[in-house]
């Protein structure tokens, strides 16, 4: 056989062997692409996504979607041949397995603090888009999760009212964790809280529930790094009552990242006129009950499903906008937002065409 013909073939033999090893060497390491994206103005599996009743609500031309990331499963295990080809292509993006999945976090847990943080976000899009509208929207901090076999369970459950703790006023979740931490472990802390039930009840008869009970919980010690601090085993969130009735229909998507496009469609609907101008305007972003819009993962996944399904401008929370500068896609406008304000404000700018006035976002944020 002549050495060069031997010598290619001992090249592809070898390569080959390479290939092979590749498919079954697993790597510590996970893979997000770009995900459906679905426009928030209109139907998805059929039915509306922003579902509205009780008020007068307007027809709404053009886009507003929502964009999501496509992951790997938790228990996947990813060779070597698959990360290397995900480093290389544009349109995914290799990570760490324990930036999506940290460690000791089950498929399980991750899929129900998806679900939590996106049920969330819907609550905060209404909120945020109801104050724009100058809508009055009654707010208090409830109970939202008890640890199992924490100081809190049995004695406090999910959705009670929160009123007080240790007779101190409580106006906001944060407030929860403060007065708690007075304590030192092992000290009792006295909740004065609405029961779940009673206040069910006082909102189907739309009434105000005024029965409260005092429960005295002894504190435990965390177990987490640093100084021990007193705890009882509960989240506290904030829980809603409006006017009216929204509902949003969008099923297997969970995180908070929907917030402000949720907040955007409700706006648009609920006002006359087309907030885009008939435009396909798709974005992300966290959103809070005041507005503030705050950043989201996998940025260059999302802009560029977002770009494949049509998109012209892509609303992008500030905080992600050098990340997302740095690679474009072709014929995408990133618009730079901290707030509602800014998103209602550039969504003018285009459905006016003035597009040289929207901002932007550059490679320096």
């Amino acid at each position: 056989m002549p050495r060069r013909t031997a010598t290619m073939l001992a090249s592809t033999l070898m390569l080959i062997a390479l290939l092979c090893a590749g498919v079954f060497i697993t790597v510590p390491y996970a893979e997000m692409s770009p995900g459906p994206t679905v426009n928030t103005l209109g139907d998805h599996d059929g039915e509306p996504v922003l579902q509205i009743a009780g008020r007068k609500t307007y027809p709404a031309t053009g886009h507003l979607n929502m964009t999501t990331v496509r992951v790997t499963r938790a228990n996947y295990n990813m060779n070597l041949v698959e990360a290397v080809y995900g480093w290389l292509a544009h349109d995914s993006k290799v990570v760490p397995h324990d930036t999506l999945y940290p460690e000791g976090t089950t498929e399980e847990q991750s899929t129900q603090e998806n679900a939590e943080e996106f049920s969330q976000s819907q609550e905060s899009a209404k909120v945020a888009a109801l104050d724009q509208l100058g809508v009055p929207v009654k707010s208090w901090v409830i109970v939202s999760t008890v640890l199992k076999s924490s100081p809190a369970e049995g004695r406090l459950h999910a959705g009670d009212v929160i009123k007080a703790v240790d007779g101190t006023a409580v106006k906001q979740p944060a407030d929860v964790a403060r007065l708690v931490t007075k304590h030192k472990p092992g000290q009792d802390v006295v909740f004065t809280v609405v029961p779940v039930k009673e206040q069910a009840a006082a909102e189907k008869a739309h009434r105000t529930a005024t029965a409260t009970k005092d429960v005295k919980i002894t504190t435990a010690a965390s177990d987490d790094s640093g100084a021990k601090r007193a705890i009882v085993g509960i989240s506290a969130g904030t829980d809603h009552t409006f006017p009216f009735s929204i509902d949003i229909k969008l099923a297997d998507v969970g995180g908070p990242s929907a917030g402000l496009m949720f907040a955007l469609g409700i706006y648009d609907k609920l006002t006359p006129g087309d907030l885009t101008g008939g435009k396909f305007v798709a974005g992300t972003g966290t959103i809070d009950d005041d507005g503030k819009v705050g950043p989201i993962g996998g940025i260059e996944m999302k802009t560029v499903g977002a770009r494949d399904k049509g998109a012209q401008y892509f609303l992008t929370p500030a905080d992600n906008c050098e990340a997302a500068a740095k690679d474009t896609p072709g014929g995408l406008t990133l618009v730079k937002v901290k707030t509602i304000d800014d998103a209602i404000g550039a969504l003018k700018l285009i459905s006016g065409g003035r597009t040289a006035d929207l901002p932007k976002c550059t490679t320096k944020g």
